[in-house]
């Protein structure tokens, strides 16, 4: 495993993260088998775990919880995020503050969080959702300085709105932000263009998230495919989502080297951005943690192979089931 520094928290965090969002609510999620594979991740030099209490409400928290407990020699740095008031996923700047963020409210979730995982400080809390209309408001500032200096939190973040990645930059201009979590994978390109630039200036750590696109780059979907109705991926992946994330994913195929998965390489396209500091890919089974956590290697994709792969950028906007 290959680490990286996390911005100005200074923390030096494996490339390859965990993302836990899979071990609530998604079909087939087994606390057994998270378990064992968030052991094996540990194993293979993992050190960042991100969760939220919106997974399976509180549930994912607690799974990491016991993870910290069961690893008491390693330093595992740990993430989670606050969701808003109302509930509601993506924010909109029709949304209230006070019906969002509000004190109160980051400074309850705060404290189910911190007894979920059993733990005094949280090293890394995030707002869940966010719009940039509220940024300017000193309360939730007052309150993220309140929460590290009773050291409660270590550091503050923003998990970024899909497809919105420049919906957060006056926020980060306040300096009360250290992280930002952002999609960016193969089609999810836009962050380079004004993100990522702005974060290399103020030294905020980057988070890239989905970045097998909520599975279309595993290159296991097709037209047919479908999900439980439980499973959250049933109202992403409509018809007009899963027909047209099918057709760009088969595009990609007669790229794939020998010997390689898409899945690898859509991780190895990530992991040459030298701006992303951990990568963090749900990884339910212990097959994926090994196969997720051997593209740490340093070895990358070849340029021409990188070049073609730039080309396959897929710019899109927030619907009604992009979420």
């Amino acid at each position: 495993m290959r680490y990286r520094r996390f911005g100005r928290t200074d923390w030096n965090i494996s490339e390859v993260g965990y993302g836990m969002w899979g071990m609530a609510g998604w079909t087939e999620s087994s606390d057994r088998q998270s378990a064992k594979s968030l052991d094996l991740a540990v194993e293979n030099g993992v050190t960042f775990f991100d969760t939220a209490w919106g997974y399976g409400e509180g549930h994912s928290e607690k799974l990491l919880g016991q993870l910290v407990k069961r690893h008491p020699n390693k330093k595992l740095y740990t993430a989670s995020k606050i969701p808003p008031k109302n509930f509601k996923w993506p924010a909109k700047a029709s949304y209230a503050f006070e019906d969002s963020y509000p004190t109160l409210h980051i400074m309850e979730y705060t404290e189910k969080t911190l007894k979920n995982l059993d733990v005094e400080q949280i090293d890394l809390m995030q707002f869940h959702t966010w719009d940039d209309i509220w940024s300017s408001n000193e309360e939730w500032q007052r309150a993220v300085e309140d929460l590290k200096a009773s050291g409660k939190i270590a550091a503050m973040g923003i998990s970024m709105n899909r497809w919105e990645p420049e919906n957060g930059i006056k926020a980060l201009e306040t300096g009360m932000i250290d992280t930002v979590q952002v999609i960016y994978n193969i089609f999810d390109q836009a962050p380079e263009d004004v993100l990522f630039p702005q974060c290399e200036n103020l030294d905020i750590g980057i988070i890239a998230r989905v970045p097998f696109d909520e599975g279309t780059l595993t290159g296991t979907l097709n037209k047919e495919t479908t999900f439980a109705k439980e499973d959250w991926r049933s109202t992403y992946f409509v018809p007009e989502n899963l027909n047209s994330s099918v057709e760009h994913a088969d595009a990609l195929r007669p790229l794939i080297p020998d010997g390689m998965t898409m899945a690898e390489m859509a991780l190895r396209f990530i992991l040459m951005n030298n701006n992303i500091d951990t990568v963090i890919p749900g990884m339910r089974k212990e097959r994926n943690v090994l196969a997720n956590v051997a593209t740490s290697d340093g070895r990358g994709l070849s340029n021409t192979l990188h070049a073609a792969l730039r080309k396959h950028r897929w710019d899109r906007q927030p619907t009604s089931w992009s979420q």
